[in-house]
């Protein structure tokens, strides 16, 4: 079994507010905890994964700088491996700015930094990696360019390519042809297809265009209300436990790295989202990104593994 995962992505430092509810635009409104946590949707979608099982190599790029020691610290301490994590002497590490309401829901701002130069000329020295993993996996929180670059290299490699399409933007249709499986959550699937999901209609459509657009599987993520699987032979929604959110900051990246570990391990995609819907699902109960990812141990024996 090939547990190995290669993450490229973005890596941050959270700063994170909770506070009664959102300030609109011009009101200034006190908060309650302050807490400094590690972040970024590449490094908790790395973390995730480590936690659950994976052997994950890390590919990111931190600034010169505190913060940017302190994450490739947090990163080794999670058994990731770091070998390939760079280092830009121009540019500060990536920062986020959190805001947590008392209902769990998230408002976030982020300064991408040093994550914003990780180029398709980084990745040029990790051939190793590449060629080793079971898949690899990406968001969007680094330069599109170098997202492709990493996905020809990887399907150059006949390896599956899981992208979690956030932050949200178009994308080329070069790049959607090479992807294993897309998990967009329903407004991101919305930017990418051009269909407001109201219903299931709504929601089989936007899965069937991003399967047109070349996509192999389609998996929409509901919050709440678990996942949307969309294979070319089958569809179904996947239901997640009921909880009661204290923070949804990474909920989705927990989902991913999850998704990954199971579909490393050999998981048939169904059992793979049924895992992932368990991961994230404790991931909401608490405060924080990497810090909100469980372990292993702590998801129901009912789940793969």
């Amino acid at each position: 079994m090939n547990r190995n995962i290669l993450v490229i992505g973005s890596a941050n430092t959270d700063m994170v507010i909770t506070t009664r509810y959102f300030p609109r635009p011009g009101e200034t409104v006190l908060g309650e905890q302050f807490l400094i946590n590690p972040g970024g949707k590449g490094a908790n979608q790395a973390v995730a994964a480590a936690r659950l099982g994976g052997q994950v190599t890390f590919i990111t790029k931190f600034g010169t700088d505190l913060f940017g020691d302190q994450g490739r610290a947090q990163l080794l301490h999670e058994g990731i491996a770091t070998d390939y994590i760079l280092s830009d002497p121009d540019h500060p590490s990536g920062v986020a700015l959190i805001t947590v309401d008392e209902h769990g829901e998230n408002s976030i701002v982020v300064a991408p930094g040093a994550n914003g130069t990780l180029s398709a000329a980084d990745l040029a020295g990790a051939s190793q990696p590449f060629a080793e993993c079971e898949l690899v996996l990406m968001q969007l929180e680094i330069p599109l360019p170098t997202v492709l670059a990493a996905a020809r290299t990887a399907a150059g490699l006949g390896k599956r390519i899981i992208l979690n399409p956030a932050p949200a933007q178009a994308l080329p249709d070069e790049l959607l042809r090479q992807l294993y499986l897309i998990t967009p959550n329903e407004s991101e699937a919305e930017i990418l297809t051009s269909i407001a999901i109201t219903d299931a209609d709504s929601l089989e459509a936007a899965a069937q265009a991003l399967l047109a657009k070349g996509v192999q599987n389609v998996v929409i993520t509901l919050g709440g209300e678990g996942a949307f699987l969309r294979t070319p032979a089958e569809a179904q929604q996947l239901p997640t436990a009921r909880t009661q959110p204290v923070d949804t900051t990474a909920a989705g990246d927990v989902f991913n790295g999850a998704l990954a570990v199971a579909l490393a391990e050999g998981e048939a995609l169904p059992a793979a989202v049924a895992f992932a819907n368990q991961a994230a699902a404790i991931s909401v109960t608490r405060l924080g990104a990497q810090a909100s990812a469980p372990y292993r141990h702590e998801l129901p024996q009912s789940v793969p593994g």
